[in-house]
């Protein structure tokens, strides 16, 4: 998880402010690889750095996705926080 690509990603998602939502397809067009967003899943399905709330992306069909940590406790986070 090294590459210029991968710490852009994280970067992104730490910036997401709490209780907002970004798509995976808009982190990979902010990261400067716009149909990459298969790969922003990827990455972020790696991190388990709790300063990066990678619960915070979602699916552009507004369906929450998966979660490293498990696709429930994503929506309990996103719902606590205001997301959804």
């Amino acid at each position: 998880m090294s590459s210029d690509f991968s710490k852009k990603v994280l970067e992104i998602v730490a910036k997401i402010p709490k209780g907002k939502t970004m798509t995976y397809k808009e982190v990979a067009r902010l990261a400067g690889r716009p149909y990459a967003y298969r790969a922003v899943g990827n990455i972020l399905n790696k991190n388990y750095d709790p300063k990066i709330p990678c619960h915070r992306v979602i699916r552009s069909s507004g369906e929450t996705g998966g979660y490293n940590r498990g696709s429930n406790r994503k929506r309990i986070l996103l719902k606590q926080e205001g997301a959804i």
